[in-house]
């Protein structure tokens, strides 16, 4: 709810993924990802940001290799909140959507992610 240091969804490592269920099937067209800015953090850094992640369109939660939306990098010196278009050619509509994150900004146990959204046209 809040931009906090701390206030986050952490896990261990520098891999790992989230899958959201949104309120309706929509056509995605861009992803926003929010991390804290460098001035905020305590260390003066923020090497648990995401740094290379994907994102995917799932048909259901079961289903293990979604569509490819597009690959991206959270760039740690931009703005805290970072927009990314989908890349990739698409013409589903999702209800359903993963976020797989590859890598992190150096930080050796944990990334944290403070807020991911996804944008779109809603599905008729």
């Amino acid at each position: 709810p809040d931009m906090y240091p701390g206030n986050c969804w952490a896990f261990k490592g520098s891999q790992g993924y989230l899958v959201v269920r949104l309120s309706m099937k929509i056509y995605p067209t861009a992803f926003t990802l929010e991390h804290i800015p460098k001035t905020l953090s305590p260390t003066g850094n923020i090497t648990s940001a995401p740094r290379n992640f994907a994102v995917y369109g799932l048909d259901d939660e079961y289903q293990e290799e979604g569509k490819l939306l597009g690959e991206y990098v959270y760039d740690q010196e931009g703005e805290p909140l970072q927009m990314f278009p989908v890349t990739e050619e698409n013409e589903d509509a999702f209800q359903i959507v993963e976020l797989r994150i590859f890598s992190n900004w150096g930080h050796a146990e944990y990334t944290c992610l403070y807020r991911f959204r996804v944008h779109g046209k809603p599905a008729e």
